[in-house]
């Protein structure tokens, strides 16, 4: 058993409560700044009893999760996901459960189009129906909330459950409206005070029994609709996610355990659609708020989407000819840093690392936002500067800091697919409308509402204006 003594250095603990008295829960961030500027880039901080170590800066976070990914590839700690979903599916899952779920779940999406075209052509199709709905405000100010989450749950919910479903589906209103509020509860003071005490959950009242009705729910749909899918299965033409993982149980049904069966086809569908429906929306409703205080930049980008685009839809191809739209959206994941804590990883051996040795089984929290605001990396950090990933002449310059998605053997499965919508669905509305808002642009704040393990943009309102040119006439073929 190796000894506390060889964990990064930290603030001294109190007994079972820790560093908890010294963390202000709703400046997490902030209190985990301290720490850094008084230990150092790595250094521990103990929830509760436990030790958990915390890397800042790219440099610390590369060493971990890239040089040495295998003995950092485990999954820590995450109390509401390990109390509902018991340890399965793909996000929470250790171990050979997670490199099979993995495996089965990146093969399985790829078949269905992800990275390819035909992912492309249903992106295409869905950013047609949020036009529609940003159309049908007529130019009156609205929230773009739901219209986001609605366009960007339909892309997973086409691969997942083999269908999208109508922006006035009140059941799938109400899914999203369960998504949100898990989000918002994760981004919250309480998340840090289950983490430190998860023993708490079946014993105290707070939001935390929400956001177990609200996961429950979710479940409930996916088990509807793999029952659904269970009554047509036709095993020789997969039509989704469910269906394949369906067949793949009826395959491995005599095989002793077994990671296919009912419990990991539920997590691991509820992980996919709860991580292809918040993270990018929640950056494009960023994203569009940052482009309402810098009309400039929203024109500049325009002014590229018609010299390139012209009057064609936005095509993934269009993409290498449109250097400086690329670089907002890189600023745009930079600045959101919507994932600013990452989320928890633990050691798989004894390991190593720099001047200490980590015992297997400790927690450890890449800190994204540290290598986003990494100032070696991002000079003037806080200052929202797209021209930052360009060079002298013009062209995209690749930072290795920027990791919105993560690293190593954790990294998001999802990238790709999220990088491809946050594109296309930036480029058909700038193409389509100017964004506007009746509040100054002094007014318009764009620190986060919620600032702990998630930042959440404030809420705010657009008008969408048409623009008088370059409105497409066709789908490219």
């Amino acid at each position: 058993m190796k000894t506390q003594a060889q964990l990064p250095p930290g603030p001294p603990p109190l007994p079972l409560l820790g560093n908890l008295l010294q963390i202000r829960t709703g400046e997490l961030l902030a209190s985990l700044q301290k720490f850094r500027e008084e230990y150092g880039p790595v250094f521990t901080v103990h929830f509760g009893s436990r030790p958990v170590v915390m890397l800042c800066g790219y440099n610390a976070i590369k060493e971990a999760l890239v040089d040495q990914k295998h003995a950092f590839s485990g999954r820590g700690k995450m109390p509401i996901n390990d109390y509902v979903m018991k340890g399965y599916g793909i996000t929470a899952s250790n171990g050979e459960r997670w490199k099979q779920m993995r495996r089965f779940t990146l093969t399985t999406l790829r078949n269905f189009g992800v990275g390819k075209r035909s992912i492309e052509e249903r992106i295409q199709e869905e950013a047609q129906f949020l036009l529609e709905e940003f159309q049908k405000t007529g130019e009156k100010p609205f929230d773009p909330t739901f219209f986001l989450s609605c366009a960007v749950s339909n892309i997973i919910c086409s691969v997942v459950f083999g269908n999208r479903f109508e922006f006035s589906d009140q059941r799938f209103l109400s899914l999203l409206r369960n998504i949100n509020g898990i989000i918002r509860y994760m981004a919250s003071a309480w998340n840090l005070v289950l983490y430190n005490f998860p023993q708490l959950f079946r014993h105290i009242p707070g939001p935390h029994q929400r956001i177990l009705k609200h996961i429950s729910e979710l479940k409930t749909f996916v088990r509807e609709r793999v029952e659904e899918s269970k009554e047509s299965l036709d095993p020789q033409s997969p039509r989704h996610f469910i269906d394949c993982f369906l067949i793949k149980m009826q395959q491995d049904m005599m095989t002793p355990d077994t990671e296919f069966h009912m419990e990991n086809l539920v997590a691991s569908t509820v992980n996919l659609f709860f991580a292809g429906t918040e993270t990018v929306s929640t950056t494009l409703r960023y994203g569009f708020l940052i482009l309402l205080k810098y009309p400039e930049i929203q024109a500049k980008v325009q002014n590229e989407i018609d010299q390139v685009m012209g009057h064609q839809y936005p095509s993934v191809n269009d993409r290498a000819r449109m250097p400086y739209t690329e670089a907002v959206i890189h600023e745009i994941q930079r600045f959101g840093d919507i994932i600013p804590t990452g989320l928890p990883h633990t050691t798989t051996e004894d390991v190593q690392f720099q001047n200490y040795l980590i015992p297997k089984g400790t927690d450890v929290f890449p800190l994204l936002t540290s290598s986003l605001k990494d100032p070696e990396h991002f000079p003037n950090p806080e200052v929202f500067l797209p021209e930052r990933f360009l060079d002298n002449q013009g062209n995209v310059k690749k930072n290795p800091a920027l990791l919105p998605f993560s690293a190593g053997r954790r990294i998001c499965p999802g990238e790709g697919l999220a990088r491809t919508e946050i594109f296309l669905f930036v480029t058909t509305i700038l193409q389509k409308f100017t964004l506007t808002t009746s509040v100054s642009q002094e007014e318009l704040d764009l620190s986060p509402e919620i600032s702990s393990s998630g930042h959440l943009p404030r809420s705010y309102k657009i008008r969408a204006v048409p623009r008088t040119r370059n409105v497409p006439s066709s789908i490219p073929s």
